[in-house]
């Protein structure tokens, strides 16, 4: 058994988004991604696995294949690898999002950023 604190991972940056990964094991990975207010994650895919996103705190814009959805604090994503994926924090408050990935599709989804 390994136990973590998902308050440990929150780190935020003025500079950019950061990136702290707390579990990887076999072809799955667990990490939080933080925004400050106005900061984006750029659209991206994720080839072969399913992403699971928690909104941990504050609210912001995913864009999934050209849609737009505000999600705010508990609520939860699901996307498939083939669908395109970006977020911007267009709120006033800090942002984290919880993020599982299964079958990672290679070692740079691993990486602290």
């Amino acid at each position: 058994m390994e136990i973590k604190s998902v308050n440990d991972f929150k780190e935020y940056s003025s500079e950019k988004f950061t990136k702290r990964v707390m579990f990887k094991e076999g072809g799955s990975t667990v990490f939080v991604l933080n925004f400050e207010p106005g900061q984006t994650l750029p659209a991206h895919k994720h080839p072969g696995t399913n992403v699971y996103i928690l909104v941990l705190n504050g609210s912001g814009t995913f864009t999934v294949d050209s849609k737009q959805q505000l999600l705010k604090e508990q609520d939860v994503l699901l996307i498939t690898g083939d669908e395109e994926l970006s977020f911007e924090n267009t709120g006033d408050q800090s942002v984290s999002l919880y993020v599982m990935l299964n079958k990672i599709p290679d070692e740079r989804f691993t990486q602290d950023i």
